[in-house]
């Protein structure tokens, strides 16, 4: 089954988009439906060459834009992009969504289109960089306002996907706080560590802002506001930290120092690099969405389109949806 690509959505649609569904299907054989203005969409693939691939068209007439409210587009764009994937999706036609479009609408779509995991919000999860494996985050952007039995729900939700994408058995679980001690953070923090330390998970208590990077916690627990405000700063201090050494080294002295600094240059870049990681998948829907970065490139988009592929193979939804349905009893006592 085919993972469908909003490819109206996003600053570089639909050029990056279709760019990017071809080296997916051209690299690793994913079957992709492309969703969006027929006429457009034929004439850009024909354009990249995306003849004789896996790649088929399903039309759309509207598209949603990056700053149109949520609600808007659900009431009058019927027939948007993102709107259609996902109604691909719950018609058993796709097997997931790719987006680069409004994330706002995207989150509001999954929703409607084909429901949550019951009793629980979803939230969406991303993998940050480490000297060792990445770790995940969840939530960095779904939900700016939470309770404690939400963060409880996204360290069981982010646990998961720990496990599956970095074959972790027991990913270890950290609350981000102002302090390692359990009495260190807000109201929100503190009740949330009960119930985290109740719930049977690997969890390895608070964990600061610092230490995040060290690559010593899988899954790092917080609400959408601060993990937002995490992964733009994280995003914006690597790209002024690799200006600064550029100015500071000069591109002449790297050419003198040869290719080994040329080459550990490139491996910090990739390390850094969110278009690596293609996409956050949204947590808790019933089904497969990944929410790329608006500025997204071909590269990122095709590692999101095999990040989809992968997770839907795994059945990694159901997998999720059983691990919260055991855990049932748990959310009754934190209500």
């Amino acid at each position: 089954m085919s993972v469908a690509i909003d490819a109206m959505g996003g600053d570089r649609a639909p050029d990056a988009l279709v760019r990017g569904a071809i080296n997916a299907a051209r690299d690793h054989g994913v079957e992709i439906i492309l969703v969006g203005i027929e006429e457009v969409l034929k004439e850009t693939l024909r354009r990249h060459g995306g003849s004789n691939l896996p790649i088929s068209i399903y039309p759309a007439s509207q598209i949603v834009d990056m700053g149109e409210s949520p609600a808007d587009s659900l009431r009058h764009k019927k027939d948007s992009s993102i709107r259609v994937a996902f109604e691909l999706v719950r018609q058993g036609k796709a097997k997931a969504v790719v987006s680069a479009g409004n994330s706002g609408a995207t989150l509001a779509t999954a929703m409607f289109a084909l429901g949550r995991i019951n009793g629980v919000r979803p939230a969406i999860a991303t993998l940050m960089p480490t000297p060792k494996k990445p770790v995940a985050m969840i939530d960095v952007g779904a939900n700016v306002d939470c309770k404690p039995i939400h963060l409880l729900q996204f360290g069981i939700m982010g646990s998961v996907f720990a496990g599956e994408l970095l074959n972790n058995p027991r990913p270890r679980v950290g609350l981000l706080s102002i302090g390692e001690e359990d009495t260190k953070g807000n109201q929100l923090v503190k009740k949330a560590y009960d119930l985290l330390a109740d719930s049977k998970l690997n969890f390895i208590g608070n964990v600061e802002g610092g230490e995040v990077f060290k690559g010593d916690v899988d899954v790092v627990v917080c609400d959408g506001f601060v993990g937002n405000i995490c992964l733009k700063l994280s995003e914006g201090l690597a790209k002024a930290v690799l200006t600064m050494l550029k100015s500071e080294i000069g591109e002449g002295l790297m050419a003198d120092m040869g290719l080994r600094l040329k080459s550990a240059f490139k491996r910090f870049y990739k390390i850094i690099d969110y278009a690596e990681y293609g996409g956050a998948p949204l947590l808790g829907i019933n089904g497969i969405a990944i929410i790329c970065h608006g500025l997204s490139a071909s590269k990122a988009v095709k590692n999101a389109i095999q990040l989809a592929d992968e997770l839907a193979k795994s059945e990694f939804a159901d997998k999720l949806e059983d691990s919260l349905a055991k855990r049932q009893d748990l959310f009754k006592v934190a209500q």
